[in-house]
């Protein structure tokens, strides 16, 4: 038994401090009403400058309100920001900002206005640096990394959100379950998202 011991404590001495428990993700949360498959955000392929700015976008405006009521309003915000052309968002100004914020059928933010006109900026200057936004996404070493690089040069791009478009647009992200390993609460409906789109690039 003695025996038994220190080599254990031995094995223990060589591997150093016990490594802390995995933490394990919240509880899942079973939306009331599932989201219709075809309302579902999709994966977008070959995503060109403006769709990275519709997609982030919609990251942006679903943030603190249900998927559900920003989808009831997109055809209103891609008319409003003209289409989520980059270069046309990106050239806004004081006038621009003062119509949106009187724009039927969006949520009058400005914050969030002029988060989007800083986004679309941005992008133009990563595709620039770059030669292009996929190969910004495919810049980095791990999705810690991307993750905190996204949150310093965009507006409103926490982890959420930067999961959120990274995954649209088919940039590296996390196993799923992994990630949630990460959050504070469950997110059903990027669940829902994730399994309509068969997993993340990472794992497919």
């Amino acid at each position: 038994m003695a025996a038994k011991k220190s080599a254990t404590t031995a094995k223990t001495s060589k591997t150093g401090a016990k490594r802390k428990p995995t933490k394990a993700a919240p509880p899942v949360r079973v939306p009331k009403t599932p989201t219709p498959p075809d309302r579902i955000p999709n994966v977008v392929a070959n995503a060109t400058t403006s769709d990275h700015l519709a997609i982030i976008t919609r990251a942006v405006m679903q943030a603190g309100l249900s998927w559900a009521f920003i989808d009831a309003r997109w055809d209103s915000y891609v008319g409003a920001f003209d289409g989520f052309d980059v270069a046309t968002v990106a050239a806004y100004g004081d006038m621009d900002v003062d119509r949106l914020m009187h724009t039927d059928g969006i949520i009058h933010s400005k914050s969030k206005i002029d988060g989007t006109i800083k986004n679309a900026r941005v992008l133009i200057e990563l595709e620039r640096e770059f030669g292009s936004i996929a190969a910004y996404q495919a810049s980095f070493a791990d999705y810690d990394a991307a993750r905190k690089d996204a949150k310093k040069r965009f507006a409103f791009m926490g982890d959420l959100n930067t999961y959120y478009w990274r995954f649209r647009t088919r940039a590296s992200v996390p196993d799923l379950e992994d990630w949630m390993k990460t959050q504070e609460r469950d997110h059903p409906r990027m669940r829902e998202m994730v399994r309509a789109a068969g997993g993340p690039a990472s794992s497919r």
